[in-house]
């Protein structure tokens, strides 16, 4: 499962009782995700009758606020890189667009990258009538290539009415509406193996040497204390930004995700100095680095959950989107269990992922595709199964199936503008964005020898200048 990184950041502080706001944004924006983002210690959380997807197996009736058209005899493509059950919940929301148009929606499987994917579609004359993409720069590429079409104004008037402006403008090129963003994430969260926690006598961090302690404590007890998907390098960039965004500040992230700064910078040394303090222990990781650079995220977090009081690893760095991947008789909030990405520095990160469906073939098809993703009535199916997060503001937090989601969902929605993209999905595609090339390839060679340092830095802005051109 792909899970990219278009980014809401804020800050908390790491006493939990005590929210501090980013400057840069609203402090009443900030103090409210703060709050929600807080909440994450959620050591009490989770409905007994819920599976590790959440799905409560309640038969509610589906909302219905969304005008669509009859479209009997409209065949449509919609692409995306989901895989696995996250591809399996989306097809229920696409089932119910057939049912309440007559339409004949086909799930296409895309490769990253996927604007690769798409290129390729578009040559051969035959693209999907919609992408799921998921970073602001394919946005912008389809834009700038001819691909993608405008949103009409069905689907500008329900994205009016559910998403803060922000989110509108994430999904705009050159002033114009192009991007619906249908799917969100908390990506700065740590799940663990409750269990393991226990047995070890470890508790939940809140700092970074908070965080090496409790490491050492678990590996004192005979379990590896991190899981890494490693195969897949999204997931080291996630790493690095968590740990970058809290040390080095917004404004030097700002100024990173620009290319306004080099990769040389001593900030990002210190990053990966940080990152080398768990990354440069083999014993720390399962199956050390090699182990990792084999180990794909579905099974990194997989493996935390399975095999009992002895699991491969006791926590995996991982989005709430991970719920999908934990087993159904792990009970979310009771035996798989979340806390906050520690503060690095004063403040703790929070970073969040999302997808945004983007039209390729203008049609009336198409356009009321694009309007029923829009709508709370899409984002509510999917949001019942797990697994999922939507910025959509009019879903209800009851929709999500347990607590910890709940909470999760209300962070990201009391956020309101208060929000940065993912600095990978700022970058050039070719340096950010792309398996076995540039920033992904370059931390997994770093995974490997985290001693070199400088040599890595060299390399990230060797890479980066060229995608930035500058």
């Amino acid at each position: 499962m792909r899970m990219t990184s278009s980014t809401i950041r804020t800050r908390w502080s790491p006493k939990r009782d005590k929210a501090t706001p980013q400057h840069r944004r609203a402090a009443k924006a900030a103090a409210a995700v703060a709050a929600g983002a807080l909440a994450l210690s959620l050591t009490a959380c989770g409905g007994d009758d819920n599976d590790s997807t959440g799905n409560t197996g309640d038969s509610e009736e589906t909302a219905n606020s969304v005008t669509l058209p009859k479209l009997d005899g409209t065949s449509l493509e919609i692409a995306a890189v989901w895989s696995g059950t996250e591809q399996a919940n989306f097809k229920k929301v696409l089932a119910e667009f057939e049912k309440r148009t007559g339409a004949k929606v086909t799930f296409v499987p895309a490769q990253d990258p996927i604007v690769n994917f798409i290129g390729s579609k578009v040559a051969g004359g035959q693209p999907p009538d919609i992408a799921m993409l998921p970073q602001p720069g394919a946005i912008k590429q389809a834009v700038d290539r001819g691909w993608a079409k405008p949103l009409g104004s069905e689907g500008l008037k329900e994205l009016g009415e559910n998403y803060s402006q922000g989110w509108q403008d994430i999904g705009k090129v050159g002033g114009k509406q192009y991007g619906v963003y249908y799917k969100a994430a908390n990506k700065s969260l740590i799940w663990y193996n409750n269990q393991v926690f226990e047995n070890a006598g470890a508790s939940e961090p809140e700092t970074w040497p908070d965080l090496l302690k409790t490491a050492q404590t678990v590996y004192d007890s005979g379990v590896t204390p991190f899981s890494v998907g490693g195969s897949e390098g999204w997931t080291l960039t996630d790493w690095f930004e968590n740990v970058y965004l809290s040390q080095a500040g917004p404004e030097k992230y700002d100024q990173l995700a620009k290319h306004e700064i080099k990769w040389t910078d001593p900030s990002v040394k210190d990053a990966l100095t940080t990152l080398a303090q768990v990354w440069g222990k083999p014993d720390y990781i399962a199956g050390g680095a090699n182990g990792a650079l084999q180990t794909d995220f579905p099974a990194s977090v997989t493996q935390v959950f399975t095999g009992g009081d002895q699991p491969k690893a006791a926590m995996v760095a991982a989005g709430d989107f991970a719920q999908v991947n934990i087993p159904s008789n792990m009970k979310i909030g009771t035996d798989a269990k979340v806390f906050p990405f520690p503060a690095v520095g004063d403040n703790g990160p929070v970073v969040s992922g999302g997808d945004a469906a983007v039209i390729l073939q203008d049609s009336k098809g198409s356009q009321a595709l694009a309007t029923w993703l829009a709508s709370p009535d899409a984002a509510q199916i999917q949001a019942k199964l797990g697994g999922y997060l939507s910025p959509n503001k009019n879903v209800p937090n009851s929709a999500y199936p347990n607590a910890v989601q709940q909470k999760i969902a209300k962070a990201l929605i009391d956020a309101g503008d208060d929000f940065r993209f993912d600095m990978s999905d700022q970058a050039p595609q070719a340096f950010g964005g792309t398996p076995g090339k540039g920033e992904w390839k370059i931390l997994q060679d770093f995974l490997k020898n985290p001693k070199d340092i400088a040599g890595t830095q060299a390399k990230l802005e060797a890479e980066a200048a060229a995608a930035y051109g500058n």
